[in-house]
């Protein structure tokens, strides 16, 4: 029988969430920034090609698994039970705003970039997730 929860143990386990949540939103963020800043991407609010997306995409997949590792390698105990809530979190996020952007015109980009969004927050915070979770197994045998 594990010891039962204590109020510093939840609130590492809302720091590790936090934290997991924010890597992948300030990676993702900082990265648009630089694109955009560099001519990788277009100006603000101006059309990018279907390419730019899929370019967007790519990072954004590699900084949420990112964000997946460091919430469980945060997390006090149970780190894939802090990851499954990340990806709940970030699915209801990436939902809310696919609906935001839904017809909102060709800035906001294609409908398969939020859709996207959407289906793949839980598989990569997971996949961090587990890729933390084995490689603690690894460093432990």
């Amino acid at each position: 029988m594990s010891a039962p929860y204590t109020p510093r143990a939840f609130g590492r386990s809302i720091g590790a969430l936090v934290a997991g949540f924010l890597v992948t939103a300030a990676l993702s963020l900082g990265t648009d920034v630089v694109m955009h800043g560099t001519g990788v991407f277009p100006g603000w609010g101006e059309p990018m090609s279907d390419g730019q997306f899929a370019w967007a995409t790519v990072y954004r997949v590699a900084f949420t698994i990112l964000g997946g590792y460091g919430t469980a390698r945060l997390a006090p105990r149970r780190p894939m039970a802090h990851v499954v809530w990340l990806g709940v979190i970030g699915t209801l996020i990436a939902t809310a705003g696919a609906g935001a952007t839904w017809n909102a015109g060709p800035a906001f980009g294609p409908r398969w970039y939020p859709v996207l969004l959407v289906v793949t927050a839980l598989p990569c915070v997971w996949a961090g997730g587990l890729l933390r979770v084995r490689s603690r197994r690894l460093a432990a045998a």
